[in-house]
């Protein structure tokens, strides 16, 4: 079904609309195939598009538009990195099993940091923890062997681990839990700004 972009320029009709938008940055092909491949297989029926998380999900207290701006201003003055992701871990009370990041999480907290204010300032549920997350919502009696099973599917990926953080997409959520993307925006600073503190 095709839908047409309606005025405020989301292609996604007002009644499937939810308030609720985050910033991430996607994972390139191959590792992002990957990634969401095995999603798929840890988690039938998810429709996953591999991503780190900058902003998690929130509530706006004005249009999208307007928020955007702030990411627009504070991605043109960041510049791009890398991100190498790690391990298979698990987060002990959701447990979400997710990859943590051997390399970029620094640059994801500062990041964070200086987004998560004015507009988009939102209150986390959980601390900011950067990480792709591989599995959720996993039944209790599942999750020993979702774990097992995104381990070895990790361990047996001879593919590249790394790859370079250089645009952020502005997304939202839709009725279904399916995500949107509203803008992208290049992460297009000089190196000396995304080292400050």
């Amino acid at each position: 079904m095709s839908v047409e972009v309606n005025g405020d320029g989301s292609p996604v009709p007002a009644e499937k609309r939810l308030n609720v938008f985050a910033l991430v940055i996607y994972i390139p092909d191959p590792l992002g195939k990957f990634l969401d491949d095995l999603r798929r297989e840890l988690v039938p029926g998810c429709n996953p598009h591999a991503h780190v998380s900058v902003l998690p999900p929130r509530s706006l207290s004005v249009d999208w538009r307007i928020a955007g701006e702030q990411v627009r201003t504070c991605a043109d003055a960041w510049a791009p990195f890398d991100i190498t992701l790690g391990g298979i871990e698990r987060f002990p009370v959701t447990n979400v099993i997710y990859i943590e990041l051997a390399r970029g999480g620094s640059e994801l907290h500062r990041m964070h940091s200086l987004m998560n204010t004015g507009t988009l300032e939102s209150v986390e549920p959980f601390e900011y923890h950067p990480h792709i997350t591989l599995a959720q919502e996993i039944s209790p009696g599942h999750v020993e062997e979702v774990s097992r099973l995104a381990q070895q599917r990790w361990a047996e990926f001879t593919g590249p681990r790394k790859f370079r953080a250089d645009r952020a997409a502005f997304v939202r959520n839709t009725i279904g839990n399916l995500w949107t993307d509203l803008a992208e925006f290049s992460l297009s600073g000089n190196a000396e700004h995304a080292r400050r503190p």
